[in-house]
């Protein structure tokens, strides 16, 4: 049975993204802050681990990846995927414990977790596994009042790049999926407040298995960059 870790699986992505690993078979670990919320999410299945764990905990982290290991013997895949966007505001208006929030989830919690399973990638046998960064269009081209987000979203595309590079030698891969508008709970309440006027989406199940097919690749390829969005989003020309 194949293995992975989802962080941030309480909820939108996340947890799509692991009912989608869990309705196909594999061994899949849950890791996000509420127990209660993972539980839901894992309602059923037998193949799934709940791993109540911060990301911006060190030894919590490492705590919960050993705990995996332990349980399915190996760890093929981690979908890095938790985050938090932050307030909107310009950057004068931020305090500075609202940058460290986002900073500490969205860049400290993902090396942390890519950090965890690099090394139990690197020394497990057979050796190797791929790591798959949750970037975002971010990664590439802001929102507007998102200095926080985009700040580290691009930072994440620095460490696909380098761990991709450094996990040559070990067999691990890694790739970065763009995400552009997937209609999780917190795009529907954007929706809702501006119904006249929909901002352009898709559905959270194309994003799912876009993460299978790259979780799915054999150790010889590797996608390094795939952009999932709403067709009509307005990412590519001017405007």
């Amino acid at each position: 049975m194949k293995t992975i870790v989802i962080t941030g699986a309480s909820a939108g992505i996340g947890a799509d993204c692991a009912r989608e690993f869990l309705e196909a078979g594999w061994h899949v670990g849950l890791i996000a802050r509420r127990e209660d919320k993972l539980a839901r999410v894992t309602q059923g299945f037998e193949n799934a681990v709940v791993l109540p764990c911060d990301v911006t905990e060190p030894q919590a982290v490492s705590a919960a990846f050993d705990s995996f290991v332990a349980r399915a013997g190996r760890l093929d895949v981690l979908f890095n995927n938790a985050g938090m966007f932050g307030r909107a505001a310009t950057i004068d208006d931020l305090s500075f414990d609202e940058w460290r929030q986002v900073v500490d989830v969205n860049l400290h919690g993902m090396f942390l977790c890519a950090q965890a399973a690099f090394r139990i990638m690197r020394a497990q046998r057979p050796q190797g596994g791929r790591i798959i960064n949750n970037g975002s269009i971010s990664a590439h081209t802001p929102r507007e009042l998102s200095v926080c987000y985009t700040t580290t979203k691009h930072a994440i595309t620095g460490l696909t790049k380098t761990l991709s590079l450094d996990g040559r030698a070990f067999d691990i891969a890694c790739g970065q999926i763009d995400i552009g508008n997937a209609l999780t709970d917190l795009l529907q309440g954007i929706i809702d407040q501006n119904p006249d006027n929909p901002p352009p989406h898709m559905d959270v199940s194309d994003v799912s298995r876009a993460v299978r097919q790259m979780a799915e690749l054999g150790p010889e390829a590797n996608v390094q960059f795939m952009t999932i969005m709403a067709t009509k989003m307005p990412y590519i020309g001017r405007g």
